[in-house]
């Protein structure tokens, strides 16, 4: 999983202005989703609705604070335990502080390596990192205290010596490596592109500029483009170690991003078109906020070269992932198995309404989807409604035209949470 990797950023969902063909090439081998959803519009409640298959208006985290998760709540780690899988995650967690119940070892996770905290997730350059739960020195060097103000556990980093995401790939690969004689699940949350908050415009950290150093962009646009033909690169890695292990068939792989683009550190979303045809970004409940790219890829199982229109959402990866695994998941979850679609059988139930909610800045907001119709409002506020088959920009607001499709899903959100 990509960080604000936006709907338009992949050179297979149209990007046109920098290459991914690693991850183009998964989508050509693979299905494409059209219609698929995060969690939320920012990192923490996105991650939380995939690791507990529940929606925002159910989700034990629905923000960015430093809330954990609880023992009751179960995680897809958990459940893939019960069928005898070694479980791992790589990268940034955001679902549980130092000595929480919340940190993955708690939440059935058999190893773990990266950032447990949101903030410390922001500096690509960090002093440490965890390892289970140990903290793991790197030689970064790193001021917390930026403007006066205090930044921890963020900061930003003065003498650059190891970068994040390169160790995130080791780490996955090593994973793989280790594990390759029985089956595993490997969440493998990358960092990239998300920006380095802490240092402000130039925000968007990155080694080098790659192939991008000598275009005429502004800087975080270069620093943009070269995380993510970094991410591509890597991920291809990943894939060349599943087949030069001989696990490329008996192992079926997700990417996606945990929301749209953002507009920090000085990138400026529209630069690139990076929600593509779609209305907003980051911290948005227009589909630019929410709706993600989503590769499936799992030869000979997943037709290759398919373009899939079926919505779903981060909550159905668990019950998804049980299915694979043949097992149960938890009563009372809101996402469905979408198995049926990827492996291209039928049926496949009708999905049911989708559901989100976001309560920074002015007012809490709600958005919904049902079939073609998409709700929009702000607490207290009318509800906007748009046909996404005639208007997927969300440009339209045609509540006035269709008063009982806003009155059904105002009743919806009413009741959703």
């Amino acid at each position: 999983m990509a960080d604000d990797l936006g709907y338009g950023d992949l050179g297979c969902y149209g990007q046109r202005q920098f290459a991914t063909p690693n991850l183009d090439r998964l989508a050509a081998e693979g299905m494409r989703f059209t219609d698929a959803y995060a969690g939320s519009t920012v990192c923490a409640p996105s991650r939380c609705c995939l690791m507990t298959g529940v929606h925002t208006g159910h989700a034990r985290v629905r923000g960015n604070a430093r809330v954990p998760l609880l023992p009751e709540d179960v995680t897809v780690a958990e459940v893939l335990k019960q069928a005898g899988y070694r479980t791992g995650i790589v990268g940034k967690w955001g679902l549980g502080e130092p000595e929480t119940t919340g940190i993955p070892n708690r939440q059935g996770f058999d190893y773990w390596f990266g950032y447990l905290n949101q903030r410390h997730a922001h500096n690509y350059y960090p002093e440490y990192l965890w390892e289970n739960e140990r903290k793991v020195p790197l030689p970064n060097v790193v001021e917390h205290v930026i403007n006066g103000q205090d930044r921890t556990p963020g900061g930003v980093a003065v003498e650059k010596k190891v970068y994040s995401h390169d160790l995130f790939t080791e780490k996955a690969l090593q994973f793989v490596e280790t594990n390759k004689e029985g089956p595993f699940f490997l969440y493998l949350a990358y960092t990239v592109p998300h920006a380095n908050n802490e240092a402000g415009n130039k925000g968007m950290e990155v080694p080098d500029y790659g192939p991008y150093a000598d275009k005429d962009w502004p800087e975080p646009e270069k620093g943009r483009a070269a995380m993510i033909a970094r991410l591509d690169a890597d991920v291809g890695r990943l894939i060349e170690k599943l087949r030069e292990l001989g696990l490329d068939r008996n192992t079926i792989v997700f990417f996606t991003s945990d929301n749209g683009p953002h507009k920090e550190g000085g990138s400026d979303p529209y630069f690139f078109r990076s929600m593509g045809p779609l209305n907003g970004y980051k911290r948005s409940l227009h589909d630019g906020g929410i709706r993600v790219p989503m590769i499936v890829w799992w030869p000979p199982y997943v037709q290759a070269g398919s373009v899939n229109t079926y919505p779903w959402a981060f909550w159905d990866f668990l019950p998804t992932a049980a299915e694979l695994a043949g097992v149960e998941p938890p009563e009372g979850i809101d996402g469905i198995s979408v198995l049926p679609t990827i492996l291209g059988r039928e049926p496949q139930p009708e999905h049911p309404p989708f559901y989100w909610e976001f309560h920074e800045g002015k007012g809490s907001k709600q958005a919904a989807r049902w079939g073609q119709w998409k709700g929009v409002r702000t607490a207290g506020g009318p509800t906007a409604v748009y046909d996404l088959v005639d208007d997927v920009a969300e440009e339209r607001d045609v509540a006035e035209a269709f008063p009982q499709i806003a009155e059904k899903l105002a009743a919806f959100m009413d009741g959703a949470r």
